[in-house]
């Protein structure tokens, strides 16, 4: 035992997503409201031998950062790490702030960074952060099943029981994961996911957001968002409230309306909670993200400052090719199937 049963696991996350080795560079940042997770982070950072330096961000209720400080950009530019992992509160208001930190780290392609907007303790000691080493080892062989079967397809369909209904492209686009993270591509803490950037002008339908929604959390009543050209062209249910945040994300510029990503997720101890970043790994459920992808690392060309993403339950989702349809997903359960053979990955 290195310590706690939060710091063996923070330790796992280190060194089978982020790939940490003795002595490489740390770099850990962290909220004032996450010191709890910043301190398991660092101890963790300590026992996997790695040169560990930290930074505490001040923040207030009800005050939205927009911009970096100079101290920040220096941290991360002087002497820059070899892992970088940010340990943040996670509001809607503050994805533009997130977005840019995350293109200083990554910006040079040299930084691999563990990104985790409204990380939790329990996320580490209940959640989908309690991983052992072999629980990481299978979501990684399921996310590369799935993208494996879906090498090459030109749309993705999904549907669910509540209404959901929508095909979007993934012509030149690839799925990709964030199970193991490289200096060409950063992921979420907790991670448990498979993404594509969908083809911006492509997504058609209506998507039935029954889950929750980042930045915001968990639903009491269904939004459902009809889609055209690529773009959320109409906002129906949900409360007042949510449908009012909604507008104002979607609105944050041209492109925040637009299709970013489309994923499926992996992670067996996901909940549903409050913090999205969670939630979004829940298994067998997928999402539908509008805002950024220009950093996707298999394509994207949205180039919005902000980021929304709306989780569905018990979807079936479908990779069309020219010549044949596989189903990745059915009814939230994991499961390749094509031409009469199957693969379930429960």
């Amino acid at each position: 035992m290195r310590g706690s049963p939060a710091v063996e696991y923070a330790y796992n996350a280190l060194t089978c997503v982020m790939k940490a080795k003795e002595g490489e560079k740390a770099l850990i940042v962290y909220d004032d409201v996450k010191k709890e997770v910043g301190r398991v982070f660092t101890q963790a950072s300590l026992h996997a031998s790695l040169y560990t330096r930290t930074m505490l961000l001040k923040t207030a209720p009800n005050t939205f950062r927009t911009e970096l400080s100079p101290s920040l950009k220096q941290a991360i530019s002087v002497n820059p790490p070899n892992l970088a992992i940010n340990l943040l509160r996670g509001p809607a208001e503050e994805t533009p702030f997130r977005i840019k930190l995350i293109a200083s780290e990554t910006s040079e392609n040299r930084i691999r960074l563990g990104h985790g907007p409204g990380i939790t303790l329990d996320m580490l000691t209940e959640g989908a952060l309690a991983l052992s080493s072999s629980e990481y080892a299978q979501m990684d062989f399921q996310a590369n099943t799935i993208i494996s079967a879906a090498k090459g397809a030109e749309y993705i369909e999904i549907t669910t029981p509540q209404g959901t209904n929508v095909t979007l492209s993934i012509r030149g686009r690839g799925f990709f994961k964030d199970t193991t993270i490289t200096p060409t591509k950063w992921g979420n803490l907790p991670t448990g996911e498979v993404t594509v950037g969908p083809v911006e002008d492509s997504l058609e339908g209506k998507i039935v957001c029954d889950m929750a929604i980042g930045g915001i959390g968990p639903l009491h009543k269904n939004l459902t968002i009809v889609c055209k050209a690529g773009r959320a062209i109409l906002l129906d249910g949900g409360s007042t409230r949510v449908l009012n945040r909604v507008k104002t994300a979607l609105s944050t510029d041209a492109m925040a309306s637009v299709v970013g990503e489309m994923a499926i997720g992996l992670n067996p101890k996901a909940r549903i909670v409050d913090e999205f970043v969670e939630t979004e790994k829940v298994y067998g459920t997928a999402h539908i993200a509008f805002g950024r992808n220009i950093d996707y690392p298999t394509g994207g060309a949205n180039d919005s400052a902000n980021h929304m993403d709306f989780l569905m339950s018990e979807p079936t989702v479908v990779a069309v090719f020219p010549d044949e349809k596989i189903e990745l997903v059915r009814d939230g359960r994991i499961i390749i199937q094509s031409t009469g053979k199957s693969t379930s990955m429960t």
